[in-house]
């Protein structure tokens, strides 16, 4: 028997409810989608996430300047527990996890078998046997192959742990005026427990912009009431809540690299000369050869030993003032020797600067000659522009207040 029209206009709608699926939400949405002027989305790990919220100028000012709100809560996170954490962790990660004491923070990577990277993040140590490490991608399959025969539990906690970043000078101010006493004995990558709604919240004196900032974690259910707290206390002190892109350029300037951005990791590497070891990256500080075996540990040593790390991820300044947002890299006008990965001018250097991968020797200090190609909109056409660049040392800025302690009162 044939279907009703009804009946047949909502099947179709059934059969395409799929295209018009919204990404996940997370627990601050509400309060992000009534401040979202701009309307500026992108994917961030499934989640619909903010590229700018009002002004993305304003926004990486508001960092620089006064108290940046950024919800974190995409960030994968996994609650490692058990008597075994700690030699799981040590046994997966590059430093030396024995030496990371409850109440504090380390960044840290891991790799294959083979010493590529498969991702870097931060390490939170809760207790003696309860840890949080927040990454990138997604890594739970690894991480429970990795825990065979480890007396722990690893499970994700992303979607029920809720978080959020709270970087700029005002930062310390904003926290110790929402009643979280305690707050200021905090020194770089310190975490500890406040009370907040009934529950508890968990801020670490870290992030990911180089200035004075801290990172809240806690249940979903409390996540509103949270960003309520914050932003009534705040007030005084210009905070503002942002979206990724302001976020995006205060880590440039800080010299901070992004996985799958900065270098491509070894899952999702297509082509084997996208592989990167710690040492190609900046992360050969990591390395704690003093420690036992880990993850890549005979490879690292082995491409050490015999010179095959071929690539180097540098800082690059370069002249002009036309961000070299994903410039090809030569030597001499002539030979192709990399790719810029992040660039842009900054208000704080007042200078171009990018970061951008080269191959060996070209990243060396010592090599002159480089050259960045850069595609300008001039007059409505693109022109190309050949600009001279030289490798210089990261980070860009170094600000004395994100460290300071007892932090700075603005």
């Amino acid at each position: 028997m044939a279907k009703t029209a009804g009946a047949a206009a909502s099947d179709r709608a059934a059969a395409q409810a799929h295209f018009r699926t919204l990404r996940l939400g997370t627990p601050f949405q509400p309060r992000i989608d009534a401040l979202a002027r701009t309307q500026d989305w992108y994917n961030w790990a499934g989640y619909r996430a903010p590229h700018s919220l009002w002004d993305e100028e304003l926004e990486y000012f508001a960092i620089r300047s006064q108290a940046a709100l950024f919800d974190i809560s995409p960030m994968t996170k996994y609650r490692i527990e058990g008597p075994d954490a700690e030699a799981l962790l040590d046994r997966v990660t590059l430093r030396d996890v024995t030496k990371l004491k409850p109440g504090r923070v380390h960044y840290t990577a891991w790799c294959d078998d083979e010493g590529f990277v498969l991702d870097d993040g931060t390490l939170f140590r809760l207790s003696l046997t309860h840890f949080r490490l927040c990454s990138q991608e997604r890594h739970l399959p690894w991480l429970l192959d990795s825990a065979i025969g480890f007396n722990v539990t690893v499970e994700e906690e992303t979607e029920a742990v809720a978080g959020l970043a709270l970087q700029g000078p005002t930062s310390f101010a904003v926290l110790r005026d929402a009643g979280f006493a305690g707050v200021e004995r905090l020194k770089i990558f310190d975490l500890a427990d406040f009370p907040h709604d009934g529950d508890t919240v968990t801020i670490s004196r870290t992030g990911f912009t180089g200035d004075l900032g801290y990172e809240l974690f806690l249940p979903a259910g409390k996540a509103l009431s949270l960003w309520d707290r914050l932003m009534i206390a705040g007030e005084p002190r210009g905070i503002r809540a942002i979206g990724y892109t302001a976020l995006n350029r205060a880590r440039l300037e800080a010299g901070l690299i992004v996985a799958n951005t900065d270098f491509t990791t070894a899952e999702h590497a297509i082509r084997t000369d996208r592989l990167r070891m710690p040492d190609e990256i900046g992360l050969g500080f990591m390395i704690d050869l003093e420690k036992g075996h880990f993850n890549g540990r005979r490879a690292i040593l082995e491409a050490r030993a015999k010179r095959k790390l071929r690539n180097v991820l540098v800082g690059l300044e370069i002249e002009g003032n036309i961000p070299a947002e994903h410039a090809i890299v030569y030597h001499k006008k002539a030979r192709e020797v990399g790719l810029v990965s992040g660039a842009m001018w900054s208000p704080m250097a007042k200078r171009n600067v990018a970061i951008a991968s080269l191959a060996r020797p070209y990243g060396d200090t010592m090599v002159e000659d480089l050259w960045v190609e850069i595609y300008a909109m001039r007059e409505l056409r693109y022109q190309k522009l050949m600009k001279r660049a030289k490798v210089v040392a990261r980070p860009f800025i170094k600000l004395d207040r994100r460290t300071a302690n007892p932090p700075a009162d603005f």
